[in-house]
């Protein structure tokens, strides 16, 4: 998947107009690490840095500093840094919980979604199916992300959302995803529907399991190995 390194690219969650210059370079360097331009473990240094972020490198040492403390890279002692890889393990931990606390906010989107909002996730699942006839990897990709994401703002539980939000689960998925895969599962667009069917009927606990059947086969098509069925 090719990425444009643009700043307009890898600006993915912009902050307040407001917000000063280390904090643009946060949300930059962050959306270039989710956007997956480095790779597990790359090296990170302060000089190609303050010519990639275009600031000071005092700035990218407070960037590093925040994206350390947030797990998103791994400081090392000569001013330079890693972004995060993770073991079998950890990975297979933050997964599960990802599908523990994504299947709790689904059931309360199920108790709270308001007619705009399952509209808004019918459009999607809409545009997702289009995107799977046409082959628009790219563009599925961020269709289910948007899903996901609309849950959530449906579910309206904040604490649950702050959780969801502190897992690294999108660095997990770039590290182990299978390569050789050109296409979405072929699943993706019916697990998708059977959530949205869950949430427009609103019912929890099937809006919950179908959530929970989702992200764990989700899991499964990465590649991990898993000592249980």
């Amino acid at each position: 998947m090719g990425v444009d390194t643009g700043k307009s690219a890898f600006r993915t969650d912009n902050p307040d107009p407001g917000a000063n210059r280390t904090s643009q370079a946060y949300f930059d360097l962050r959306g270039l690490i989710l956007s997956g331009t480095y790779a597990p473990d790359s090296r990170l240094t302060e000089t190609e840095l303050t010519v990639k972020l275009q600031v000071s490198r005092g700035t990218v040492r407070s960037v590093l500093a925040r994206l350390a403390q947030e797990g998103y890279v791994s400081a090392e002692a000569n001013r330079s840094a890693r972004t995060r890889s993770f073991s079998e393990d950890e990975a297979i931990e933050i997964l599960e919980t990802r599908e523990v606390l994504e299947a709790a906010l689904a059931a309360k989107a199920a108790e709270r979604a308001t007619e705009d909002d399952i509209t808004a996730m019918t459009a999607t699942c809409e545009r997702m199916r289009a995107g799977r006839e046409l082959n628009g990897r790219d563009e599925y990709s961020a269709l289910n992300r948007e899903f996901h994401e609309q849950v959530r703002r449906a579910a309206r539980q904040v604490t649950l959302t702050r959780f969801v939000d502190s897992l690294l689960y999108p660095l997990v998925l770039r590290q182990y995803r299978d390569l050789e895969r050109s296409r979405p599962r072929s699943t993706v667009f019916q697990e998708h529907e059977a959530i949205l069917a869950s949430i427009v009927t609103h019912n929890p606990e099937a809006a919950a399991a179908a959530m929970r059947h989702h992200l764990s086969a989700v899991r499964r098509a990465l590649q991990l190995k898993f000592t249980t069925p």
